[in-house]
């Protein structure tokens, strides 16, 4: 697909998708061919390439080792850095993300929101006994994860 054509179906400006694009091409997720029959094209096969590995081309983790580094308040170490507890908080997330979406393929998109929610919705129980941690969801009839203690019961709701 040519630029123009992207940035017309996304809703987005032409410059901000040649940028996205040439991240994307230096990372190796998609090629451009020039000319008249010119565009962009997937570097590799929809089924092979995740959409964390896409994060990782735009930008990196969402929250990575040096994030408290980059953001230290007023003063040039943080008061919390020998205990902060949402340093943990934004460790887990990411790792939550991490392994939830490397389990999201391009052409998973391909299949529409109920099959993404659901899909996410399996990768995130997943990634929370990956984590050491123990979310309980579902997707129900809007495709939306639902996201419930895990002290209560999927089933009526109920404490245990």
């Amino acid at each position: 697909m040519r630029i123009q054509e992207i940035a017309r179906a996304e809703g987005l400006s032409a410059e901000y998708v040649a940028k996205l694009m040439r991240i994307l091409r230096n990372g190796g997720l998609v090629t451009s061919t020039r000319g008249a029959g010119g565009g962009y094209h997937l570097g590799r096969d929809a089924r092979s390439m995740t959409l964390w590995q896409a994060i990782e081309v735009l930008g990196g983790p969402l929250f990575p080792d040096s994030f408290c580094e980059s953001h230290p308040g007023a003063l040039r170490d943080c008061v919390h850095a020998p205990n902060c507890s949402i340093r943990g908080v934004w460790r887990s997330l990411n790792g939550l993300l991490r392994v939830a979406l490397s389990g999201i393929t391009i052409e998973d998109l391909t299949r529409g929101e109920v099959f993404s929610a659901q899909r996410l919705a399996a990768d995130w129980l997943r990634a929370g006994s990956e984590q050491g941690v123990a979310p309980v969801g579902a997707v129900d009839g809007d495709s939306a994860v639902v996201v419930r203690p895990a002290d209560e019961s999927l089933e009526t709701g109920d404490p245990k």
